[in-house]
Order: structure tokens, then C-alpha cells, then sequence
């Protein structure tokens, strides 16, 4: 029996499905966290077969701790995990350090993290990168802009999501990001590119080859979402493109994923843009070296008429799937910002689209600023009608409804 180690199985919330299939499949599952044991929902405790509660996941002597516990009690940790980008880090710090060999290790850390690191990676595949400038003063600053235009796109070069990410439009926005940037903190300056976000969303094996693909697309830019507190949507597409696929899988053989969930994110120009490419065509954003966040596993079901958390738990304890895909749909997120006078009520959205609805609820305050406050995630046959949705959906009462 394998020993699994997942770290805070309990967050994001849909994450105990991982511990349920992980157990399912034979594994002695093994969790850390920070919330008490009583605490935790019944459908996690039931998926752990041992929890130890720590003080603080932020304390790496005390998680340090928890693991070699479980070392000394049930022997040699063959995985070690979190699905988390937060931890991303901490995971590898922790494999380094109990010689765990099945995921990165401490050295990976700068080219999966830095947003500067990966533009090599990328370009190995023969992916187009935007140009890029290491932010320092001022007049440097100005230099990369005088060559790329304006607007420039600054953000921590080790960082989470959209968050402290910037649009610069000009001078005096320059000089305030300059004076109130985070000190100690490095930061990249990109070109801006005109593009929709499109992803690839795969669990890899143990070769490096995909046992599960799908992607998603965001038509708004995540940054603007959290800068300008707007409502959040994205989708999960019916069926992946060719040209995401491959970028997807030339960059997991540039990056050398292997036994992953990876969550790969690329520009997909709308406008032509000299030094980039054409309208249409793909260009790289950068790589999430795990699932992609919140409730989108769950979406990535509902297309795929699947179960991705049973399909990683496999690539664990087997190295490829025990699941087919079935019937494929589009799978839309809508999120809600909450203060905001929508013309659909909460109640008209549930007898609207009933029969489409998938998952309603609130999110958690951590995860609000990207993913709004109220979500509805439905599965629609075509495009026509996933448009229709988002606009019923989203739309203020000042504005008409829309036939689907």
C-alpha cells in the first residue's frame, strides 16, 4: 500500500475528492492541516486514513514535524501533495527534504515559479514569449517601454493568479507603481498583449504523456477582474483545439512534466501584434504545475462527463486511466459581484436555467476578488447558448435581455 501525504486536503473545499479517490484506490491516505479533525467535513474525514492537525501550515518546522511523524508510524511517503499553488514550494521543500522523488524538488522550484524563468522553457518549445524587462528604476523602466509601447503589464515575478498585477498606461502610472510597489518584492514588466486567455488543463504520467486533456477559455483578462472588481467568467471548452493541444504538450516535454496535474496558460491573440504572431494564433502566458483553481475540476467533469479527481488518483496508484470521457458539453462559471443590480434574480436564474445548473453557491472571501461572489456553473450543447447565458446572467437591469 502506497503512502500518501496530502497537504491541506480540507482547502480549496472541493479538494477532499482527491483524498476520496486517492483512499478508493487503495492508498493509505495521510493529511495535514490547520483546522481541527472534528472540524472537517464528514466526506474528508471519511477519505483520511490518519489526519495531523498542525498550529500553522505557514510553520515549516511544524509541517516538517507532521511528516516525519508519519514516516516514523507508517514507513516510507511515496507521495507527497497539495494540488496548491500556494504550497507549490512547500511541497517541494518537503520531497527534498524526506528524499520523496515522485515530484519537483526544491532545484525545480525557480523555473515552475518565476515567471522569468519560464519564457526559456517556452521558447524551447518554440512557443513566442512576450519581451520582458526586470523592473529596477525608473529610466530603465522607460527604456523597455520605448521598444514594446504602451501599455506594459507589471506583476510579481514569483507570484499567485492576478494578484498585485498592474496594466501601466503611462508615465504617472509608472511612477505610482514605482512608489508603492511591495518592498523586497521582484517584479516583471511585459509587453501587453491583445489576446483571450485560452489553457491546457491535462494530468500527465509518469512518461509524460497526457492521460486527460480539456482547456478552458477566459474571455476577460483576470487582472481587470481584480483591478476593476468586475464579474468573473470562464469556460470549459466542449473540445480543445488542435493548436492548444500541442502547444499543451510541447510544453510539458520542454518542462519535463511527469505523474502531474498541470494547468498551462496561453495567449490567444485577437488582433495581429508584430514580434508575436497573427490573429488567432497561440502564444505563451505561463505554467500552473497543478489543477486549475476553485471549482474548475469539477467543471472539467461536467464537460467531460468524467471524474478528473478519480483520473489523477489513478495516474498515482496505477500510471494511466481507469475512466473514459463521455458525452462533451461547454461548462460555464459565472460569477457575481456582489452590490451590483442585476436584472435575473438569484431566484430567476435558478427556474431560468434549472436544468443547466450544475453548482450554486457563495465563494469563500479568499477566492472572491478573481471569482466574484456568487457562482453559477452550468453546461450548455452549444456556444449559442453558453453566450446567452453569460449575458442573461450578467446583465444589468439597464440592459435587454437575450434569447438563447
Amino acid at each position: 500500500m502506497k503512502n500518501v501525504i496530502f497537504i491541506s486536503p480540507n482547502f480549496p473545499t472541493n479538494y477532499w475528492q482527491f483524498c476520496r479517490e486517492l483512499k478508493n484506490n487503495g492508498m493509505n491516505v495521510l493529511g495535514i492541516g490547520d483546522a481541527p479533525f472534528d472540524g472537517l467535513p464528514g466526506e474528508l474525514r471519511d477519505s483520511l486514513n490518519e489526519y495531523y492537525k498542525v498550529d500553522s501550515l505557514e510553520n515549516y518546522e511544524e509541517v516538517y514535524r507532521a511528516v516525519a511523524y508519519f514516516i516514523f508510524k507508517h514507513g516510507r511517503v511515496d507521495w507527497l501533495e497539495s494540488n496548491n499553488e500556494y504550497w507549490l514550494e512547500r511541497d517541494a521543500q518537503l520531497r527534498t527534504d524526506f528524499h520523496i522523488t515522485s515530484g519537483f524538488q526544491a532545484e525545480d522550484i525557480p523555473r515552475i515559479k518565476y515567471k522569468s524563468k519560464m519564457k526559456e522553457y517556452y521558447q524551447k518549445a518554440g512557443i513566442p514569449v512576450a519581451r520582458c524587462h526586470m523592473v529596477d528604476d525608473e529610466a530603465g523602466c522607460l527604456a523597455f517601454i520605448k521598444q514594446v509601447g504602451w501599455p506594459v503589464v507589471v506583476k510579481p515575478d514569483n507570484g499567485v493568479g492576478a494578484s498585485d498585477t498592474h496594466k501601466l498606461e503611462n508615465e504617472e502610472g509608472l511612477r505610482r507603481f514605482l512608489s508603492n510597489r511591495m518592498a523586497g518584492v521582484s517584479y516583471i514588466m511585459e509587453e501587453f498583449i491583445h489576446a483571450e486567455v485560452n489553457s491546457y488543463d491535462a494530468i500527465i504520467d509518469s512518461q509524460g504523456n497526457p492521460i486527460f486533456e480539456t482547456g478552458n477559455v477566459t474571455p476577460m483578462s483576470i487582472m481587470d477582474i481584480v483591478n476593476q472588481e468586475d464579474n468573473s467568467i470562464y469556460y470549459i471548452v466542449k473540445d480543445l483545439p488542435a493548436d492548444t493541444r500541442s502547444a499543451g504538450r510541447a510544453t510539458v516535454k520542454s518542462f519535463g512534466v511527469k505523474s502531474r496535474f498541470v494547468h498551462f496558460e496561453f495567449f490567444r491573440l485577437t488582433q495581429d501584434q508584430p514580434g508575436m504572431g497573427k490573429k488567432g494564433d497561440v502564444v505563451a502566458l505561463e505554467v500552473n504545475m497543478r489543477p486549475c483553481g476553485g471549482f474548475s475540476p469539477d467543471m472539467m467533469n461536467f464537460a467531460n462527463s468524467t471524474n478528473v479527481y478519480k483520473i489523477w488518483a489513478d495516474m498515482i496508484a496505477f500510471d494511466h486511466s481507469t475512466l473514459e470521457t463521455g458525452e462533451h458539453a461547454f461548462c460555464a462559471y459565472a460569477g457575481r459581484r456582489d452590490g451590483k443590480d442585476f436584472a435575473l434574480s438569484h431566484d430567476d436564474i435558478l427556474e431560468k436555467y434549472g436544468e443547466n445548473l450544475k453548482l450554486v453557491g457563495r465563494i469563500p472571501d479568499v477566492l472572491s476578488d478573481a471569482m466574484g461572489n456568487q457562482m453559477y456553473v452550468a453546461a450548455f450543447k452549444t456556444k449559442k447558448e453558453l453566450d446567452a447565458f453569460y449575458k442573461n446572467v450578467l446583465k444589468l437591469n439597464r440592459q435587454k435581455p437575450v434569447k438563447a
